[in-house]
């Protein structure tokens, strides 16, 4: 059993609303991003509930809801006379869940590790400005990356944040952190996360092809081999700043997806 004794920064960050989306749907969503991103530690015991509700300044009514849904999932269990804990065993999830590639893609009791690349300026694509909603002129971060599992490379992640005010009006300190980070090995959607960042609103498109000299290169395979391209966006604050591209090589696993509505 652990618990904390200071209070904890990850709850005292505002609560992001989008039109239409019920109260425990926010609350669900903060706190699971807490548990499977490392903010709260395996065993970890959680604030009561109206410690949460005046934390989250939402009513008692959705935290107690998001909490049941939460332990529905696997991530908290509930010891009666004590208190709600996070799970000593994270369940793992698909692509259904915004969480960082090297997560979403690790098969169970495996751990992917990021070997980063590149990062630096350069003119937004097409790919880019569309998702991102960045006018055709502007620049943007680029991050590359390799994910290894054994050492043996099995996805390659490019990884796109709006650069300048585009970013800094929308966060300022993720703006500040993102030299910083972009050095950790891990992706930055991870940082990110890691750091308290709440990201919601995510969608990953799937599209097989061949993956062609360039994207073969880094996994050590043919150019004709067949491989997954994942596309991934996400909005913080309710503005889309986050895209990644994630090329799987052949062989590496099946990807789950595991049906489920908290509403």
């Amino acid at each position: 059993m652990t618990t904390r004794l200071e209070p904890h920064p990850f709850l005292h960050q505002q609560l992001h609303l989008t039109v239409g989306q019920p109260i425990r749907v926010a609350v669900y969503t903060r706190l699971a991003d807490g548990i499977r991103s490392g903010a709260f530690r395996l065993g970890e015991m959680l604030p009561r509930e109206t410690e949460l509700s005046a934390m989250l300044g939402v009513s008692r009514t959705p935290v107690r809801e998001a909490l049941m849904l939460l332990e529905e999932d696997g991530l908290l269990v509930t010891r009666r006379g004590v208190g709600r804990f996070v799970t000593d065993s994270i369940p793992h999830g698909g692509l259904e869940q915004l969480q960082p590639f090297e997560i979403a893609l690790a098969e169970p009791n495996t751990t992917l590790t990021v070997q980063p690349g590149r990062f630096e300026l350069e003119g937004v694509t097409d790919f880019v400005s569309h998702r991102l909603s960045l006018d055709p002129a502007a620049n943007a971060w680029i991050r590359e990356s390799v994910l290894l599992q054994d050492g043996v490379p099995v996805a390659t992640v490019q990884e796109h944040l709006p650069a300048g005010r585009y970013l800094s009006d929308v966060s300022a300190r993720i703006a500040s952190e993102l030299s910083e980070i972009a050095a950790e090995p891990r992706t930055l959607l991870a940082s990110m996360q890691a750091n308290g960042h709440v990201f919601t609103n995510g969608v990953c498109q799937i599209v097989a092809t061949e993956a062609g000299p360039t994207r073969a290169k880094p996994l050590n395979i043919g150019p004709s081999a067949a491989v997954l391209i994942l596309t991934q966006t996400a909005e913080h604050g309710g503005v889309p700043i986050y895209a990644a591209k994630c090329v799987v090589a052949p062989g590496h696993g099946s990807l789950s997806v595991r049906q489920h509505n908290p509403n």
